[in-house]
């Protein structure tokens, strides 16, 4: 399950057809050659001559990026790692400890749940289908998952994979279910961290609440109505994937998009409880609130509640590669590209952003300050918190994670707003 966090809050088989309470004190590196740690950067920065002054402002922004990830840990927080990169090269941040109860530091190739951020990757697959003339966006739900959505005032023949893709669908969120989340609240967690849902299972549970609204009554570019983060609308998509691509879900991610990038640290986990190394530990309070909250090791769990929603693994090396070649438009055509970011305004704050960010499909523009913007998108799965922004041309991209699913909003936002709100007013 992925937990929703706000803004100002403490959040088939493998077939196809075809084809995130003592911490060691962080440390941090600059690396000004061209390459990641974790991955060559699909967009290395240009070879010029460095610009002195413009090498000091990095330097000197990574290094309150760097006070921040110390002020995350000294809260709680188990331990945070981030890496930038920019047109100056790779700087990577980290503190903390990848174990409670040892002093071995995180480090940035680690691999980790990143929750949420599956959302761009599931996105970008479907938009990559259309360009290959399988699917449309505005083909319905009905078209390709009939008698899925039904019942309780839903009109799956007015959703379309458009609506699913910008939360406009008006479906019922299953991870706001009381009774689903009681399964994996505090001592329930490990009678039920093992259990396999089919993605029919998860629709089903959503499908018992009646809609937020109706389609028709969502918002439009440039033009606010209804939208509400729904973690059922991906796992929908997900399924439209299957069916329109004739793979399973995750063959279809590693041939669209793992594949072509090389990114030797993602995958997708499917059925796979555990994490592949290296990892950290994962760990959680299970939505349990207060100082006398037990933080339980969640690293092990069934992907399965997350389904195309939330169930990736990678690396921040990684997700920056994927989220800067997918803004710089080396992943999808033209007509695609501008559909992406053909962004709608949010109502709330709901998903890890604030209420004047505006979403896209899979891409969420946050805005970060006054005159500060950024593309990307938050994460929040029981163990593990990811947040991957990027500038609109993808050449300044960060990623960071933090091994513990608790702590203040805010000192993430500082950590990013750090990096992208240099010049910011």
């Amino acid at each position: 399950m992925t937990r929703h966090r706000h803004h100002h809050s403490q959040p088939l088989a493998a077939r196809c057809l075809l084809v995130v309470l003592a911490a060691l004190v962080g440390t941090a590196t600059l690396a000004v050659a061209a390459s990641a740690v974790a991955g060559t950067s699909h967009h290395p920065p240009p070879r010029l001559q460095p610009d002195g002054q413009a090498v000091q402002k990095d330097q000197a922004a990574h290094t309150r990026t760097q006070a921040v990830l110390d002020q995350i840990v000294a809260q709680g927080t188990p331990g945070v790692i981030a890496q930038v990169r920019d047109r100056h090269g790779v700087w990577d941040g980290r503190a903390g400890v990848r174990k409670l109860g040892s002093e071995r530091p995180r480090s940035t190739h680690e691999r980790f749940r990143v929750a949420s951020v599956t959302k761009t990757f599931t996105a970008t697959v479907l938009l990559k289908l259309e360009a290959e003339g399988k699917l449309s966006l505005d083909d319905s739900v009905a078209k390709w998952l009939p008698g899925v959505v039904r019942g309780n005032g839903y009109r799956p023949g007015h959703i379309t994979v458009r609506h699913l893709l910008n939360h406009t669908s008006g479906i019922f969120d299953y991870n706001m279910d009381a009774g689903f989340r009681a399964r994996y609240a505090g001592e329930e967690f490990d009678r039920n961290r093992y259990t396999r849902w089919s993605p029919r299972e998860l629709v089903d549970i959503a499908l018992a609440h009646p809609p937020n609204f109706q389609p028709e009554q969502g918002s439009r570019p440039g033009r606010p109505g209804e939208w509400d983060y729904s973690d059922t609308n991906y796992v929908l998509a997900g399924m439209v994937i299957e069916k329109a691509s004739g793979c399973s879900y995750a063959r279809a991610v590693e041939r669209l998009v793992i594949r072509p990038l090389g990114l030797r640290g993602t995958s997708v986990p499917d059925t796979v409880p555990g994490l592949p190394a290296p990892h950290a530990r994962h760990y959680s309070t299970l939505f349990e609130d207060g100082p006398q909250a037990k933080v339980r090791d969640v690293t092990e769990f069934s992907p399965t509640v997350a389904f195309s929603a939330g169930q990736l693994i990678s690396t921040v090396g990684d997700v920056n590669t994927f989220l800067s070649s997918l803004l710089a438009g080396d992943l999808l055509p033209p007509v695609q590209q501008r559909q992406l970011l053909d962004a709608v305004p949010v109502d709330g704050d709901k998903g890890h952003g604030g209420p004047e960010d505006v979403y896209g499909l899979g891409l969420r523009h946050f805005k970060l300050a006054e005159g500060c913007w950024a593309w990307g998108h938050g994460g929040m799965i029981p163990g593990s918190a990811t947040r991957t922004l990027a500038a609109a041309d993808g050449r300044q991209v960060m990623t960071m994670n933090r091994n513990g699913d608790w702590g203040e909003q805010r000192l993430e936002d500082a950590a990013v707003e750090s990096e992208f709100c240099r010049s910011a007013p």
